[in-house]
């Protein structure tokens, strides 16, 4: 009904101009969101999901971004509605926060590395509600334990780089409830946390709709999320909505060929596949005269494709039997990570913050071992350490039967080019001065791979289209790319040193399911053609199942549980186990 609309979009057009061209990121697309409901936009990364949001806010970045056509109608209660592309910026700045929050994609540059997370979620609250800083604080630790974070008086004291990603995620949202909002704009908000904080989020909204009538545009790549949470769907592509509906017809009955591309993609929950199903399986493009992209629907089922790659239990094992013949590549042995928490009188550490604490596990060449827990359990701290990233207390690692301990940052060198990593997050790991495509070729420069420059160009544009780029993204920033795009890159940079053993710390946690079954198979393929070496990182477990040979899980710091990763998930022994599966979204399968 009209009088229960809280915002429509009308036609709306946005643009990116480059130096080589005008993309058009948006185009001409509309929607209604009614008050207490909860609209999903899925789609592929760069499909436009998020430059929508931000239109939503007034942030696109201005140049190279422009808002060309449309209408974008907010109607606050009891007031006459509003087009925000047409009100002026000060009055803007009191719709942001007061009636339209926004939980961002990426938390990690979301928050000021200066400021303590606790002052920047209380000052938000100063600015919209006008309370003193002594009840700001109090609100605040509450909304921190209103998002399950541990020790909110902590977290309210500790800068962000002292916190895990899924942390700083569960601080960006308490910041996004904190005065309440009309409107939540969720920017992919569960794509860093686990699966049971995952769940606690996704519940947490929905009190805050049932108990506030609070709508929400939900933004993500994980389509099992989104038909956990939402009552209606969108999905784009290409800039354009090509259907919506109800989560069930669109889930359950879907017409377009790319949303059925899209649900075809998702790593299988009870069956292990030699690789992933892409769009590519199921639908093909062609270009017409006049330059519009026409997708066609290809005959073969999602039965039969997914029928052809199964791979059998025994099969399974007899490859994991094969791999434990051999001499370990790595050996980690009771590694201790510990961070200073709380100080006597005279400054000497009384009390430590246990990240790692005696964890032994051995790695086989060709192997690739999932590593999974929770939220703040230790898994980044663990990569990091073992590559000597982060300084551990105590214990040893054992790359090819060397330690890596007693090595100087000289002797580190040579054995760095060997391991290499992938970090969680891809926009602060990439140098926002420097154009992609050299970001990709410095590795090469400093291990002296290939003799000159122009050869290690030609490596970079090979690189480029291996990740599913484009070789003239070479020379662009960082910031011309999409969340999943700049992911892309960043694989393609740890591939650049040609190494024998990368961990991949959440490396696909910010894509959506067609691009992440891509690069998945990406990554199984390289270790087929370069016998690589894997330890895989994620919160995901269905990602993790499908890439793992065994599966390591950890709870603060220690080691849980270890086997097979077909073992583990079908019959984990432990509690903690059986919970992160259980908490797995169920609402596609």
């Amino acid at each position: 009904m009209p009088e229960d609309k809280l915002l429509e979009v009308r036609d709306l057009h946005i643009i990116f101009k480059t130096e080589e061209e005008e993309i058009q990121a948006v185009n001409g697309i509309g929607f209604t969101l009614f008050r207490g409901e909860t609209l999903g936009i899925v789609g592929e990364s760069g499909s436009g999901k998020s430059v929508t949001a931000l239109s939503l806010m007034r942030l696109i970045p201005q140049p190279p971004g422009e808002i060309t056509g449309g209408e974008i109608i907010y109607f606050p209660e009891k007031q006459t509605s509003k087009d925000l592309l047409k009100i002026s910026e000060k009055e803007m700045r009191g719709f942001r926060g007061s009636e339209i929050a926004m939980i961002f994609q990426e938390p990690m540059t979301s928050l000021n590395p200066v400021f303590k997370c606790g002052k920047q979620v209380a000052e938000a609250i100063q600015l919209h509600q006008g309370l003193r800083f002594a009840e700001a604080k109090r609100q605040a630790i509450a909304l921190f334990s209103k998002v399950q974070l541990d020790d909110p008086q902590r977290v309210f004291d500790a800068y962000p780089h002292l916190l895990s990603g899924g942390q700083k995620q569960r601080v960006m949202i308490a910041m996004a409830l904190s005065c309440n909002p009309s409107l939540l704009i969720a920017d992919e908000p569960t794509t860093s946390v686990d699966v049971t904080v995952q769940k606690a989020i996704l519940d947490l909204m929905k009190d805050l709709k049932k108990d506030w009538q609070t709508s929400i545009l939900f933004i993500s790549h994980d389509l099992g999320v989104v038909a956990e949470i939402a009552d209606r769907a969108l999905v784009m592509y290409k800039g354009k909505i090509v259907e919506q509906g109800s989560v069930a017809e669109i889930f359950n009955n879907p017409r377009h060929p790319y949303t059925k591309s899209l649900l075809a993609c998702r790593p299988p929950l009870h069956n292990r596949l030699r690789r992933l199903p892409v769009a590519n399986d199921f639908l093909e493009e062609t270009q017409q005269n006049g330059g519009e992209t026409v997708v066609k629907e290809k005959t073969t089922s999602l039965k039969e494709v997914v029928h052809s790659l199964i791979i059998s239990p025994q099969e399974g094992k007899k490859r994991l039997e094969g791999l434990l013949e051999n001499f370990p590549i790595l050996r980690v042995q009771g590694l201790r990570t510990w961070f200073p928490k709380k100080k006597n009188f005279f400054g000497t550490t009384v009390e430590y913050v246990k990240a790692v604490d005696g964890v032994s596990f051995e790695v086989f060449p060709g192997e690739t071992l999932g590593l999974v827990g929770e939220s703040g359990c230790g898994k980044t701290t663990l990569g990091r350490s073992i590559l000597r990233l982060t300084p551990f207390r105590s214990g040893d690692v054992f790359f090819k039967n060397h330690s890596l301990t007693a090595l100087t940052d000289r002797e580190l060198r040579p054995i760095r080019k060997d391991i290499q990593i992938i970090f969680q997050d891809p926009y602060s790991s990439l140098n926002p001065r420097k154009m992609v495509g050299k970001a990709i070729l410095e590795p090469m420069q400093i291990h002296g791979i290939f003799d000159n420059d122009q050869a290690r160009k030609e490596r970079v544009f090979e690189l480029l289209e291996v990740v599913g780029l484009e070789a003239s993204h070479y020379y662009r920033y960082p910031h011309e790319f999409s969340g999943g795009q700049r992911q892309r890159i960043c694989i393609a940079r740890a591939l650049a040193a040609k190494p024998e053993f990368i961990i991949c710390d959440e490396c696909v946690s910010s894509l959506d399911v067609s691009v992440q079954a891509q690069v998945l198979n990406l990554l199984m393929e390289l270790r087929e053609q370069h016998q690589l070496t894997y330890i895989f990182i994620s919160h995901d477990l269905s990602v993790v199942r499908f890439m793992s040979d065994r599966m390591l899980v950890m709870k603060e710091g220690k080691m849980e549980e270890m086997g097979p990763a077909d073992e583990i998930y079908e019959h984990p022994q432990k509690e903690y186990t059986q919970r992160l599966i259980e908490a797995i979204p169920k609402g596609l399968v």
